[in-house]
């Protein structure tokens, strides 16, 4: 058994599907069938069972994942600590990302890093805060977007402000009645911009709801004049010229979204972990507005 059978186990019981699974790790999905049944064939059992939803963990499959975690984590903490003794800067560096900080500002980042550290490996996850925010521990670092993480180090990279575009003009003195279309994302996201429709709901109302899985999707919607966006301005600045829009405010104040990079304390004693948390805060993300 090879440590990337143990890792292909422990990304099946988080993703729940060989397809899935298949597109995570970005190989076909026959070749992860195959390789299943390669490792069932080693252990002599079934470790999961195929249900049209999901994989179910047999009782047998839960005592080989068990084992599974713990030869991952073994191995990661020993290349960790050969990491410390070397001259050179190596190891495997883990990081989770809020799905629009990936999108629009990590591929730069993360490009200029390995560049300059080629010994280190890069082990990234993306997706929505809240869900990154639930298994925190198990990266080197997370860059989130909303509220910071407790119980952890938490540095502020930027303030994102919102605001909201149409195709349509924002009359003056007039309520504007049109569909409103958000993107998925963190209850932290909606709460925003409920709690500033609801002080505003003399001047804009939503005639219904549009909900689309992708940010990118949301703005191809607006551009369409199928309804109004609320839209962060790292992914949308460029549109401010070409769309009427409006800045989010509240008692004088704009409505941000803020994006932190937070650790667990001592994390910084990896070397290829300190360096890019100093990489990372060096970095200017809006028009020359880091806070």
């Amino acid at each position: 058994m090879r440590i990337d059978d143990y890792a292909l186990l422990l990304k099946l019981q988080e993703v729940g599907t060989i397809r899935g699974t298949a597109k995570s790790v970005l190989i076909s999905q026959p070749a992860v069938t195959q390789r299943l049944k390669y490792i069932e064939d080693y252990f002599g059992m079934p470790i999961f069972i195929r249900t049209p939803k999901r994989l179910v963990l047999t009782p047998g499959g839960e005592i080989i994942l068990n084992h599974a975690s713990e030869v991952v984590a073994r191995e990661a903490a020993v290349k960790n600590t050969l990491a410390q003794t070397s001259d050179e800067i190596k190891g495997t560096l883990s990081i989770a990302c809020s799905s629009l900080i990936s999108q629009r500002f990590l591929p730069a980042i993360l490009g200029d890093y390995t560049a300059k550290y080629p010994g280190v490996t890069i082990d990234l996850v993306t997706g929505i805060s809240e869900d990154i925010k639930q298994h925190h521990k198990d990266y080197h670092v997370c860059i989130i977007r909303g509220q910071k993480l407790k119980e952890s180090t938490c540095i502020s990279l930027f303030e994102d402000p919102l605001y909201i575009f149409d195709t349509e003009d924002f009359p003056a003195g007039k309520l504007k009645e049109r569909p409103l279309i958000s993107f998925k994302s963190d209850d932290s996201m909606h709460e925003l911009v409920d709690n500033w429709l609801y002080h505003h709901n003399d001047r804009i109302k939503p005639l219904k709801a549009i909900t689309v899985d992708q940010i990118e999707t949301c703005k191809q919607f607006m551009k369409q004049g199928i309804g109004m966006a609320v839209l962060p301005e790292s992914v949308s600045e460029s549109m401010k010229k070409d769309y009427p829009h409006i800045a989010l405010e509240l008692e004088g104040e704009p409505v941000t979204r803020h994006t932190w990079l937070c650790f667990q304390e001592g994390i910084r004693k990896l070397p290829q972990v300190d360096i890019f948390i100093r990489e990372l805060t060096k970095q200017t993300f809006l028009d020359e507005r880091k806070v």
